[in-house]
């Protein structure tokens, strides 16, 4: 990412609300339960941590694959997400409590650091996780994406930063820009019912990717929303975007905000 580690911690709570809002009407969407503060919590390696801890319901019944809302019952495609931000390290755990229960657990964590993307095994993995650890490198700017996801205004090669003065990204812009980050992410996911588990396991996967993709193209692309905004900004700003969204997603209107609204 074109951006530092401290300015990324605030390009992504921002871009967040944005998209929370811009899904969210009709029924689904994102429903915040909690979102408090946490202290001496263990997360990596046990390692005490602090920061922000939100509980959210994502309520997906039309956004999940095809083939999953044919699987799963009425009603059941809710999922739990916790998540403890301790940034630059993040944690977060979804489930499905309703209706697969112990059949299905994601986890994704997160480091943040300021170099090129070559820090190997930054998550500190055991020889054996190491063995089934798959790579995947993301490029906001040079990587395909599907027709149908591509905005115009959120294309890292052609948006240019009024503030700041940041981009188009052009060929190998990693080697010339300044600031440099990499944001670093671990995806484990579990699915054991038997006959569909490498098929749903396999479909997670290439789901995360493209949000993580079409995410952090977001985030830059959106820097002249949120750049010089202060954490208490953010904290404001979210609160009134959870505020919003129960109302917005029981009214069936998909409708966004800046933090100037």
């Amino acid at each position: 990412m074109p951006v530092s580690v401290e300015e990324y911690q605030i390009g992504q709570l921002y871009a967040f609300s944005v998209e929370s809002l811009n899904n969210t009407g009709g029924g689904d969407g994102i429903q915040v339960i909690k979102s408090e503060s946490f202290s001496n919590v263990p997360l990596l390696k046990g390692k005490p941590m602090s920061g922000q801890y939100t509980y959210k319901i994502y309520h997906m019944t039309s956004k999940a694959p095809e083939f999953i809302q044919m699987l799963m019952p009425k009603g059941s495609l809710e999922f739990h997400e916790e998540s403890w931000n301790a940034y630059p390290y993040c944690k977060t755990i979804v489930t499905n409590p309703r209706f697969m229960k112990e059949d299905f657990h994601l986890t994704i964590e997160s480091i943040h650091r300021a170099d090129g993307g070559d820090s190997e095994n930054i998550m500190g993995l055991s020889p054996d996780k190491l063995k089934i650890r798959e790579v995947c490198h993301i490029d906001i700017a040079k990587d395909r994406i599907a027709s149908a996801d591509y905005k115009a205004n959120y294309d890292p090669c052609q948006f240019k930063s009024l503030k700041t003065g940041r981009g188009a990204l052009k060929e190998s812009w990693q080697q010339k820009v300044d600031p440099l980050m990499t944001c670093y992410k671990l995806v484990t996911v579990e699915f054991k019912w038997f006959g569909l588990q490498n098929r749903v396991e396999n479909s997670i996967m290439s789901t995360e990717k493209r949000v993580f993709t079409l995410f952090h193209r977001q985030i830059f692309c959106l820097i002249d929303e949120w750049f010089g905004l202060t954490m208490e900004d953010i904290r404001q700003f979210e609160a009134k975007v959870n505020a919003k969204l129960e109302k917005q997603r029981n009214q069936g209107e998909l409708r966004g905000m800046k933090a100037t609204e």
